[in-house]
């Protein structure tokens, strides 16, 4: 039987101006899991930004076809929270866009 050996000390990533890979602001810890590059081409960023903000525009239209929308307080939050995250993914992705065209004149 194989036993599981532990992983290694997490070193926290310390954010640098000239790092390749961005840390997503939506990152649920400080031990971030889910990065930007930076050096993508910026037709994919704006295809990756563009696919998370529409996906949620594409939520909250389908929420404002429908009439009334009952829900508890937590149900909200959850929603709310679920539109949120791909919306400051796609914020964060259109940051990286101006930063590099903003270094490019």
């Amino acid at each position: 039987m194989t036993t599981l050996k532990s992983d290694q000390p997490y070193e926290k990533i310390i954010p640098h101006p000239s790092n390749r890979f961005m840390a997503l602001t939506s990152n649920c810890s400080d031990m971030p899991t889910l990065f930007i590059d930076t050096h993508a081409p910026l037709d994919i960023l704006m295809d990756a930004a563009n696919y998370r903000i529409r996906a949620v525009i594409q939520v909250l239209e389908n929420m404002c076809m429908r009439g009334s929308v009952e829900c508890d307080s937590v149900i909200l939050s959850d929603f709310a929270q679920l539109c949120a995250i791909p919306l400051r993914d796609g914020c964060d992705v259109l940051d990286v866009i101006g930063k590099r065209l903003r270094t490019h004149p």
